[in-house]
């Protein structure tokens, strides 16, 4: 069984960075970050398999997001730059059993509670 804990979510003026950690315990391999917004659907923002090779973004995201793991420490991060009122969400981690890169809800297993992140204007 994997447990997913984020954090580091907050207010941040628009223009602002955060980075978003994710603790994991138990062995973990595709992992992914998916953010939420009011009366939305929950969508795809990036993942990055067990090697750290090749990671996948959402089209829109691109260029703003990073997301990156450090597997000694179970960790996965999210560093997000030029952050938008439009960015603002419950961003959640995830845990695939997949060893590619996979970019649905359906292909997750594990989930963590969220963390908000909040972008004024």
């Amino acid at each position: 069984q994997v447990q997913l804990v984020e954090s580091g979510g907050g207010l941040v003026q628009a223009g602002g960075s955060l980075r978003l950690s994710c603790a994991a315990s138990g062995r973990t391999f595709t992992m992914g970050w998916f953010r939420q917004a009011p009366g939305k659907e929950r969508e795809f923002v990036a993942t990055i398999p067990w090697t750290g090779g090749r990671t996948v973004y959402a089209d829109s995201l691109k260029g703003r997001f990073t997301i990156s793991r450090d597997n000694a420490k179970k960790s996965l991060y999210l560093q997000m730059n030029s952050l938008k009122p439009e960015d603002t969400a419950v961003y959640y981690c995830a845990a695939s059993n997949s060893l590619v890169a996979v970019t649905t809800t359906l292909g997750y297993n594990y989930w963590g509670q969220g963390t908000q992140v909040t972008v004024s204007s």
